[in-house]
């Protein structure tokens, strides 16, 4: 090879590992801080931010880069573009050439790709800065397309003001989107960053025109579209003015923005409808404006897809620019009290334990749990119920009762699996009361819950964001299917105390299951309802927490909900939830039951009836709703197996009551058919293994009071004893107190030491507890 040849490829060699080497030491960096924009599902924009650097500069995708735009920006600018490496060497030729003839710059040839680098890069305009724009251009086209190019271009154009890109100047001065422009407006767009302080958008509209009719006249003489467009064009007026960024849904993308959850590009995509967002708007401050006249100033709306978790209307409150009834506040997030509305999730709990299936009985009586005495909401009782009707009435003994069964730490785990994040935080002080409202949730959670019933009890979070690479996490089982289906089916039932009083029309009672709370001190009204395709979350209140007395969840939340159901998915086309009976491992079936006890019935049981249960879970223990007593003929005395006569004795069924139950039907003045008393000439004393000893249920075993010396107060013995038992005695430090009816109420008034209580029954049988009492 000629010498001449060889160091030939040896400069070039030698230049390409410099232009390498260079290239990567001083990389050309492209990332702009974009204006962040959350969008709906339609792709429209919802809510706008300043960019980082306070420029409204929002992006404009591929889609929005229409051909008009292409063609008229492409046109004027760099005719081209696609064929040269990111500089025109015969454009800039020319322009040398008028410069040095004419003295000064009175042309340029700046290629898209080299005002691209002077927008990213800004310099004082000189022959340096001008070399190094055309360094930087080629660099450019290196590691970028053309399409790219023009549409980081596209995004950095100047408009004046802070307004930067062809989107931000589309929407700020013509309301719309690119794609929807005229040919008209993109010519009117196209214009305007070469001069973007004279001719000023919305100020100097008729300059504008002018200009923009000039270039309309080029297009048409080059050909550039056709002579009916253009002659459309030029007589389009300029409606152009400054219009404020789209600020809808300010809780919810204010909420995104804090989250970081938008891309390198700035948008947020979300799965909102802005029609059912609308429509939630509007019912929400509607209901609001007339619940004022109450002294009820807000709520907050959460809806969410249940086949894909995602959240499609947010109404973070009913006025976010009401600063006097506390906007701003977001109550889908705000931590609440849930009142009842997390009964659903332990009865289901109960089901899969296999505590209850619908028709158990439980009974709603008068109970004290460890010195905690609930009471229902209209503080009655009903005695003895199914746990459907106990679910879709709200009662709270029977709720407390499962919830003392189940343990309140495998009911708080069930929680947290289910996402209930303030219940994690407060897990070592709950008790009892949580199942009543005694621990903080939001909407968002209990949303969450309920949507989970929808879906066979799969409990998974919600997706606030819509990313279409990013499957959602597959739900965790905080139920199974059958719990959750029976769970659903008592939810739907809709002869209930929660259905408004007055509801307008029965007619348009929309076909959900639902369930409500409502706080202690009446300071939250929760409605949370779902059917095949949409789980609706409604809480109604006062962000300072002031009660009010007509609040509840019945008649304040869940009229909003019915509304709210009936606007967005009235006679909704997705059917309705079947029992998962169909499926191979299916564990859902029917029985035959006894109605007084809800159990399988025995040979003495006369009537029968129908109830789902879980195969393999359910209980099957026959029903003891009775039990045989041997009596004399009269009726009037009762056999022990110890003392039954020879001869004439009958053998009787009896009602087997609950001790609890026995006492609130003499408190009730309740009648029920009791064995007649024991025979008193057995000698037979039965020890606590022959019977059931009677329940000491005040004072608490273990409890300390403290009394005033000067001012004692008495402390109250109860107790719960067999319906066979008569009296009771009561004793103090093993001394006899004093001998009481069983539902009498017996009272002591110690001094400070420590105390041994028993009480004991006619028939031998005792408890004994110890407190301890000491001075303040």
């Amino acid at each position: 090879m000629p010498l001449w040849r060889r160091r030939s490829a040896q400069i070039v060699v030698t230049g390409l590992l410099v232009a390498l080497l260079l290239d990567w030491a001083f990389p050309i960096r492209t990332a702009v801080p974009y204006s962040p924009v959350v969008t709906a599902a339609d792709g429209t924009i919802l809510h706008a931010f300043l960019s980082r650097d306070d420029k409204w500069r929002l992006y404009a995708q591929t889609d929005d880069i229409t051909p008009v735009l292409r063609e008229a920006i492409l046109f004027k600018e760099d005719k081209y573009f696609y064929y040269h490496p990111g500089i025109n060497p015969l454009a800039l030729m020319r322009a040398l050439g008028r410069n040095v003839l004419r003295g000064r710059r009175t042309s340029g040839a700046s290629t898209i790709t080299m005002q691209v680098v002077r927008l990213l890069e800004p310099r004082e305009r000189t022959y340096l800065s001008k070399l190094i724009e055309l360094v930087r251009a080629l660099q450019l086209e290196l590691h970028y397309s053309k399409g790219e190019i023009l549409q980081l271009y596209l995004n950095l154009l100047p408009y004046g003001s802070n307004i930067e890109g062809i989107k931000s100047a589309s929407m700020l001065y013509f309301g719309k989107p690119p794609q929807l422009l005229s040919l008209a407006e993109v010519t009117a767009l196209t214009i305007i960053p070469n001069r973007p302080s004279s001719l000023r958008l919305g100020v100097r509209n008729e300059q504008v025109r002018q200009e923009r009719n000039r270039w309309l006249r080029r297009f048409g003489a080059q050909g550039l579209f056709s002579a009916t467009a253009i002659a459309d064009a030029l007589d389009e007026p300029l409606t152009a003015r400054r219009r404020a960024a789209p600020q809808q849904m300010p809780h919810f993308a204010r909420r995104l923005l804090a989250e970081k959850r938008m891309g390198p590009t700035g948008i947020i995509h979300t799965a909102i409808r802005p029609a059912m967002q609308a429509g939630a708007e509007r019912l929400v401050q509607n209901y609001i404006n007339r619940m004022r006249a109450y002294n009820i100033h807000n709520a907050a709306v959460l809806v969410v897809d249940n086949q894909t978790r995602k959240v499609v209307a947010y109404v973070g409150s009913a006025d976010f620019y009401n600063v006097f009834d506390g906007g701003q506040v977001d109550g889908v997030r705000a931590v609440r009290s849930p009142g009842s509305t997390l009964k659903p999730l332990l009865y289901g709990l109960a089901f899969d334990a296999g505590l209850i299936t619908p028709k158990s009985k439980l009974n709603d009586v008068p109970t004290n749990f460890g010195g905690y005495e609930p009471e229902n909401y209209d503080r009655r009782f009903n005695g003895p119920v199914t746990a459907e009707f106990a679910l879709a009435n709200s009662l709270n003994v029977p709720a407390v009762k499962l919830l003392r069964d189940i343990s309140t730490p495998t009911f708080v785990k069930a929680m947290q699996k289910a996402g209930f994040s303030t219940v994690s935080k407060q897990a070592r002080d709950l008790g009892l009361s949580m199942i009543l409202g005694g621990c903080g949730v939001t909407l968002e959670e209990l949303v969450t819950l309920f949507a989970g019933f929808a879906n066979g009890g799969q409990v998974g979070p919600l997706r606030l964001v819509d990313t279409p690479e990013v499957k959602p996490r597959t739900g965790q089982a905080v139920l199974s299917p059958e719990a959750a289906y029976l769970v659903t089916n008592t939810l739907t039932q809709i002869t209930r105390p929660d259905l408004p009083n007055n509801f307008d029309n029965s007619y348009h009672l929309p076909r959900i299951a639902w369930k409500t709370g409502t706080s202690y001190g009446r300071r939250d009204a929760w409605s949370i309802g779902y059917n095949r395709r949409y789980t609706i979350g409604v809480w109604v209140g006062n962000f300072s927490g002031v009660g009010v007395p007509e609040l509840s969840g019945a008649n304040t939340a869940t009229p909003l909900l019915f509304g709210l159901f009936n606007a967005l998915d009235y006679n909704s086309p997705k059917g309705w939830f079947r029992p998962p009976t169909t499926r191979s491992d299916a564990r859902l079936a029917l029985r035959q039951i006894c109605p007084e006890s809800g159990a399988v019935p025995n040979d003495s049981c006369t009537a029968r009836a129908v109830d789902y249960y879980i195969m393999g879970v359910s209980g099957s223990a026959r029903c003891t709703h009775q039990k045989v007593v041997f009596t004399d003929s009269a009726g009037r005395v009762s056999y022990c197996a110890h003392c039954l006569p020879d001869r004439g004795t009958i053998r009787r069924t009896y009602p087997n009551l609950a001790p609890e139950l026995i006492a609130y039907y003499v408190v009730k003045r309740i009648p029920y058919e009791a064995p007649p008393p024991h025979n008193p000439a057995c000698e037979r004393l039965f020890d606590n293994e022959g019977g059931k000893a009677p329940l000491i249920t005040s004072p608490n075993h273990g409890s300390e009071y403290f009394i005033d010396p000067k001012q004692p107060t008495a402390i109250q013995l109860a107790c719960q004893a067999a319906n066979d038992v008569r009296t009771v005695y009561w004793y103090l430090n093993d001394k006899l107190l004093r001998k009481a009816d069983p539902t009498e109420a017996v009272f002591i008034n110690p001094r400070p030491g420590v105390y041994k209580l028993s009480c004991a029954d006619d028939r031998g049988r005792h408890t004994d507890i110890r407190i301890t009492v000491k001075s303040e």
